[in-house]
């Protein structure tokens, strides 16, 4: 499909079935196979493309859910670490993880997920991966000197997986770090740990940050100031940002700063079950742009969509989709 102006997006995971929780919890307590589990996930996540593509979104993931939360699928799978799997009593906990030797290089199987995805639709397919500051803020580090040091050889570990990534077919890529919020005084090396991680990848890559979205509450407030200017040194071609539930004024720091990649716009608000209207989204927008042009704004939810009911968040979709087709036809789009 070609891209159009002020394309949408979703930022990453799509609502999670009830079923689908207790089904993990089932595995988790081994009254489930991963065999039966790993056929309740292509099927959950073939509905999920069927919702984004029925909603009208351009750019759709595979809604995320084969992963329990953002940490724990890539801390299973690095070598290296050490997970403590009778921690975790409900599937969105998360595990005790401890590194205690340096991590190797191994395959993540975010390929195989990726293919997936791409098998069924047509649509620009879009893969997210945890970026190496969240990850060491959630893993227990028994090995490296400190936490940029861990961070840089995680980054050089997952570098390889976003290379593989990009050889397969996938051109857009999303780094979520959610825990720059949290922890503003990390923006120098986290910085450059996302620059291991992108280096040689030959994909878009956009960097999502939001204030958190763990059981639809934020876990921080604040402005998106202390991004900036530290976050323009950033390779990335996107930023990914929160504004419907927080408000659109940090939209004026683009300008301010010169920013020189496009913005992914959040206009729906993630956290509550009130469904935007149209002209809402629309209005949004209009302001978004006359701040950053439109040719450099792409839409999206403030954050993934795991937490609301499925038809809130398929409403919600639809409601972007109308909302940026309203501003669209303004634009002769």
């Amino acid at each position: 499909m070609k891209a159009s102006l002020l394309t949408t997006a979703v930022v990453g995971s799509y609502s999670v079935p009830a079923w689908l929780e207790r089904a993990k919890n089932d595995f988790l307590a081994r009254r489930l196979t991963r065999h039966d589990l790993d056929e309740i996930h292509d099927t959950v996540v073939k509905a999920a493309i069927k919702d984004q593509e029925a909603a009208g979104v351009d750019v759709l993931t595979d809604g995320e859910l084969r992963r329990d939360n953002m940490v724990d699928y890539f801390a299973e799978r690095l070598p290296g670490v050490e997970v403590y799997h009778a921690s975790k009593k409900s599937a969105y906990d998360f595990y005790e993880s401890v590194v205690r030797s340096r991590l190797a290089t191994a395959s993540l199987g975010l390929v195989g997920d990726f293919r997936f995805l791409r098998r069924f639709t047509d649509r620009v397919p879009k893969v997210s991966i945890t970026g190496p500051h969240t990850l060491v803020k959630r893993m227990r580090n028994g090995y490296y000197p400190n936490e940029e040091a861990f961070a840089m050889d995680l980054a050089r570990v997952m570098n390889g997986e976003l290379r593989e990534l990009a050889k397969a077919g996938a051109t857009e890529l999303q780094i979520d770090e959610p825990y720059y919020s949290g922890f503003p005084e990390d923006l120098p090396w986290a910085i450059r740990a996302l620059n291991v991680l992108v280096e040689g990848v030959g994909a878009r890559v956009g960097l999502h940050v939001c204030y958190g979205n763990r059981y639809g509450k934020p876990s921080w407030e604040g402005t998106y100031r202390y991004l900036f200017p530290a976050v323009l040194e950033a390779r990335v071609q996107q930023l990914t940002l929160e504004f419907a539930r927080r408000g659109e004024d940090d939209v004026a720091l683009f300008g301010e700063f010169a920013a020189p990649f496009t913005l992914g716009l959040g206009i729906i608000d993630v956290k509550t079950h009130e469904v935007e209207t149209a002209e809402v989204v629309a209005e949004r927008i209009r302001q978004a742009i006359k701040l950053v042009p439109a040719d450099r704004v792409s839409v999206n939810p403030d954050c993934g969509l795991m937490h609301l009911p499925r038809d809130v968040a398929f409403a919600k979709l639809v409601a972007m989709v109308e909302g940026t087709a309203i501003v669209r036809r303004e634009l002769g789009g």
